[in-house]
């Protein structure tokens, strides 16, 4: 993941109109927010972060592995999630890591297949078509600041028209404990809370492959290790909790 000026091209900036929610989504996505805040709170009191959750008693920490080794996945609701870093030069600006979250075909709502893209060979497992939906960035701090999409080849995924993810992003839940019960709360409601810019990130992911590929026509677009991030926006958990209250109230 570079981090140079040619990742401009990837950014998406979303002027969020929340009066144009539904009242049900804005309900929702101010639960996600308190559940957020609440956790937060809780691992504070004992100088705790996310990303300290992830990796405790792992002596050292090495970058590309990911943590938990072997990857969060909840069997009833088949959502999947990892932590992993890359090394600094590969990095976003001061991003100290990022979460990969994903969803299996089992978690999936009838009518959902992967896309009809050139070189596709289903897997041995149908239920390793997993798709994913969307990368989290973490500061030093262990606070989110940026949402971005990738590549097919960056996570290995299957690919699934954004339409199609932007349906899963309300299938995605983590519930059980392990390894951290507030983190598996915390990125099953980070997806709830930026559900409308994850939304358009995806439609920006699309478009950026479609052009990606016109552009370079002798390629396999999916596969190009020079596309790696496809759309990113910065974010901020307690802006978006204030514009939620703020909708929510003005419709009161």
């Amino acid at each position: 993941m570079r981090n140079d000026t040619s990742l401009l091209e990837f950014r998406t900036d979303l002027n969020l109109d929340l009066d144009g929610l539904d009242q049900g989504d804005l309900v929702s996505m101010a639960e996600a927010g308190q559940e957020i805040v609440e956790i937060y709170r809780v691992l504070a009191k004992t100088g705790d972060n996310l990303v300290g959750e992830l990796i405790k008693g792992h002596e050292t920490f090495y970058e590309w592995d990911h943590y938990p080794p072997g990857d969060v996945y909840d069997r009833e609701t088949h959502g999947q999630y990892y932590f992993h870093t890359h090394p600094v030069e590969e990095r976003f600006d001061d991003e100290h890591g990022h979460f990969h979250t994903f969803i299996r075909p089992r978690g999936m709502p009838p009518g959902i297949k992967p896309a009809p893209v050139p070189g596709y060979k289903a897997p041995d497992d149908p239920d390793d078509a997993l798709s994913h939906l969307i990368t989290i960035a973490m500061d030093n701090k262990g606070f989110p600041f940026r949402l971005f999409t990738v590549n097919r080849w960056v996570t290995g995924e299957v690919w699934y028209t954004a339409q199609d993810v932007k349906i899963l992003l309300d299938y995605f839940r983590i519930d059980h404990t392990q390894p951290s019960w507030p983190v598996n709360r915390w990125v099953s409601a980070m997806i709830c809370l930026f559900k409308p810019q994850i939304v358009a990130l995806l439609d920006a992911r699309d478009t950026a492959v479609s052009n990606w590929s016109a552009r370079h026509q002798d390629r396999d677009v999916y596969e190009d290790r020079e596309l790696e991030v496809t759309s990113f926006m910065d974010v901020s958990v307690e802006d978006q909790v204030r514009a939620v209250a703020a909708a929510l109230l003005a419709r009161s």
